[in-house]
């Protein structure tokens, strides 16, 4: 029966070819257009289709046990989400039949700030040693910028760090609060090369004490404040704030709170430069309670806001206002792809870590179902710079604004 609903189901694809290999039986679905994925799944073992029925959560675990494999996962993932709009208009249709069950497993569930810890750590503590492996040397785990098609990962990360320091328009003296530390990167490139002091916070033990060795390294720890504390418990003001793709940790019940403690923590005159993972705004709704693979087996909790939620929360419990937003889901495919390669060359490394097969396969399916969902528009990334009422707005846009600088950060 899960077989012949999922072959059902798979019937309903309209954008790009799924080739499905069950034994000697192979099914075709979806109709070849220009640009759109073409794929092959070969199942391994009949127990994918019981776990397909629980979309992309028993798609990761089947995938996770080698029951099935694929020649080309960022395109399975994108001929996914170029096909989901479709599913969305009828799951939109039910949400009433399950939105109040729903929403009493997530107020259980709801983001506190031991939980958020707990969330976090699962996350961010498997090991520093796994993310050096993948990421590059500036340790920079969010979209890159790549300028120039010859690019290195390294050289666009940096371009994205200087191009929020520069629609920031920091300035020696300044003081800049970071939401999300990640491994300091921004924080040493902030203090580096724009002379302002940063206080960085994080809830990750790994990711501060990896940090605090980075600050160190780099002889900024006069400059450089590295800080084990939840957003929700800072205190004072700050000239300009930075949170780059820490949004999605927050949860969906606590975006006003986030916005709310932001704008309390800028001067009057101050602005703030959110780099945030977005979703599909008619996607919003059906997916924020719903368990998923990535809020599930990846960033446990995890909620991607719309923009559309990010505007109405900014309106609605804070005196900022939008100044400029940048559209940078194309160079996430990219970032993907360099993260993904570096996963799959150090795969001996991986294993000397003790990472076992199971995880290197979820691991990989991770970064491929992201790039194949930014690729396919269900989700995006963005830079948005909101602004309190006493912040100079004149040339908003990145590119009135001083050139970049060269790095000299030493990342």
């Amino acid at each position: 029966m899960s077989r012949a609903f999922v072959l059902r189901l798979l019937a309903l694809t309209r954008h790009g070819v799924l080739e499905l290999v069950d034994g000697e039986r192979t099914y075709c679905f979806g109709r070849p257009a220009d640009g759109d994925p073409t794929v092959r799944v070969v199942v391994h073992d009949r127990r994918v289709y019981r776990a397909l029925l629980h979309a992309s959560l028993g798609l990761s675990e089947a995938y996770a046990e080698g029951w099935f494999d694929c020649s080309d996962l960022p395109e399975l993932a994108r001929l996914a989400a170029l096909n989901m709009p479709a599913t969305d208009r009828w799951r939109r249709a039910l949400r009433p039949l399950v939105a109040l069950p729903q929403a009493g497993t997530r107020w259980l569930a709801r983001n506190t700030p031991a939980r958020a810890r707990r969330q976090i750590a699962a996350h961010y503590d498997l090991g520093n040693d796994l993310f050096s492996l993948m990421l590059d040397e500036t340790m920079m785990y969010s979209c890159a910028i790549f300028e120039q098609p010859g690019s290195s990962l390294r050289d666009a990360q940096i371009t994205k760090l200087d191009r929020i320091c520069r629609k920031l328009r920091l300035q020696p003296g300044e003081h800049v609060l970071e939401i999300g530390s990640g491994w300091g990167g921004f924080a040493i490139h902030a203090a580096s090369n724009y002379g302002c002091r940063v206080t960085t916070t994080t809830i990750s033990e790994a990711q501060h004490a990896l940090a605090r060795q980075r600050i160190a390294a780099a002889g900024l720890e006069d400059r450089v404040t590295v800080l084990l504390e939840d957003y929700r418990k800072l205190t004072g003001t700050f000239d300009k704030l930075v949170s780059i793709e820490m949004i999605e940790a927050v949860g969906w019940q606590y975006f006003d709170t986030f916005f709310k403690r932001c704008a309390a923590l800028l001067e009057p005159d101050g602005a703030m430069l959110l780099q945030a993972i977005t979703i599909d705004g008619r996607a919003y709704n059906v997916e924020k309670g719903k368990k998923s693979f990535a809020n599930t087996h990846v960033f446990p909790g995890g909620c991607l806001p719309s923009l559309e939620v990010i505007s109405r929360s900014v309106a609605r419990v804070t005196d900022m206002r939008q100044v400029h937003l940048e559209d940078l889901t194309a160079h996430y495919v990219r970032t993907l792809r360099c993260w993904r390669e570096n996963f799959r060359a150090q795969l001996d490394h991986v294993r000397s870590l003790g990472y076992d097969g199971r995880f290197q396969r979820m691991w990989e399916l991770y970064l491929a179902y992201c790039e194949g969902g930014f690729g396919g528009g269900r989700i995006g990334d963005v830079q948005l710079l909101l602004a309190k009422p006493q912040f100079a707005a004149e040339a908003s846009a990145a590119d009135s604004w001083p050139p970049a600088r060269s790095s000299r950060s030493g990342l």
